[in-house]
């Protein structure tokens, strides 16, 4: 299995930025897309952004040029850095991983990560 530990999260101002970090466990099949979910109080939850091992991104509109993902595959982690926060980003934010083996994939989530953005 995959153990996915998120960091970063915390308390920022509106137009504040945070980066937030997940890392995986080692493991011997290989990890293909990590990418970050997020559920806001009394919302579903959406997808915010994922990568693909080779580096191919997908966003959701409401984040489109103010966060970034990006991953280190050395050391199986993901990045998520958060510009130009707005209250509405305030959420907990879950680390997820697809892990292929023997050719059919598996689905792991972190814990969540608090993300407030108030004044």
């Amino acid at each position: 299995q995959v153990q996915l530990v998120e960091s970063g999260g915390g308390l920022v101002q509106p137009g504040g930025s945070l980066r937030l970090s997940c890392a995986a466990s080692a493991i011997m099949f290989t990890i293909t897309t990590m990418g970050w979910y997020r559920q806001a109080p009394g919302k579903q939850r959406e997808m915010v952004a994922d990568i693909t091992l080779g580096g191919e991104t997908n966003y959701a509109e409401s984040v489109k040029g103010r966060f970034t993902i990006s991953r280190d595959n050395t050391k199986n982690t993901v990045f998520l850095q958060m510009n130009s926060l707005k209250p509405e980003d305030t959420a907990v934010y879950y680390c997820t991983a697809v892990q292929n083996r023997y050719g059919h994939n598996y689905y792991y989530w972190g814990q969540g990560t608090q993300v407030t953005v108030s004044s």
